[in-house]
């Protein structure tokens, strides 16, 4: 009899749970943790092709030093940021990880765009192969960050919408922070990796034609 009642207490317990939402946040909140080290895992691979690509921009152009210099630093202060679970409910914690991603995008796309200036760089084999890994890692990161932002906008979502709100304000779910608009255009766009060498001529800008002088009035 007591084996009975406990088993309908569980019963209804889990009824009640799923009824108010419970159920539905836990498995979204661990959507979005799949996803975020998702996220960290391309990001990781980007940073660890980064040290063989300068080596080998080093190789052929080392008097490109201010870019080599740049990717590495940008490089070590994304790398710094301790990627722990609960970076994803600090905004802040957040915010600082973009701006360190985005960094180092800027800065990738520095370097191959100097690339473009030494052909024998760009036939290297060994460039070439790095060249490729590092555009199928940012098409990665992009698919990547793409799934964590949807997750973690359903997430939110469920968060803040009745009567599901109540339950997440019991049991201490609150809304994640997200890639904002800004800084999703500015690292939404991978580097470069083309290696075409003719480029689009630019137009010159037209001057705009000076105004003629004044004529003097005739002298009295």
């Amino acid at each position: 009899m007591r084996n009975w009642v406990m088993g309908l207490v569980v019963v209804l317990a889990s009824a009640n749970l799923s009824g108010c939402g419970y159920n539905k946040l836990q498995n979204q909140d661990e959507a979005v943790k799949a996803a975020w080290s998702e996220v960290v895992n391309q990001y990781q691979r980007r940073a660890d092709l980064i040290p063989n690509l300068v080596a080998a921009v080093k190789g052929f152009a080392a008097q490109e030093e201010r870019v080599l210099v740049g990717v590495t630093e940008a490089r070590a202060k994304a790398t710094s940021i301790q990627l722990t679970p609960e970076l994803i409910n600090n905004p802040e914690a957040f915010a600082k990880f973009q701006a360190a991603q985005g960094e180092l995008t800027s800065a990738l796309k520095s370097l191959l765009v100097t690339v473009e200036r030494y052909p024998e760089l760009k036939s290297d084999a060994n460039f070439r192969d790095l060249q490729a890994q590092l555009e199928g890692t940012e098409n990665r990161i992009t698919v990547a960050r793409n799934r964590y932002i949807q997750a973690v906008q359903e997430f939110n979502v469920t968060v803040r919408e009745f009567p599901t709100n109540i339950t997440a304000n019991m049991f201490d779910f609150d809304v994640k922070p997200n890639f904002s608009v800004q800084n999703e255009a500015e690292i939404s766009t991978a580097p470069t990796v083309s290696f075409d060498t003719s480029t689009p001529s630019q137009s010159a800008t037209p001057v705009e034609a000076a105004p003629a002088p004044a004529t003097p009035p005739p002298a009295n």
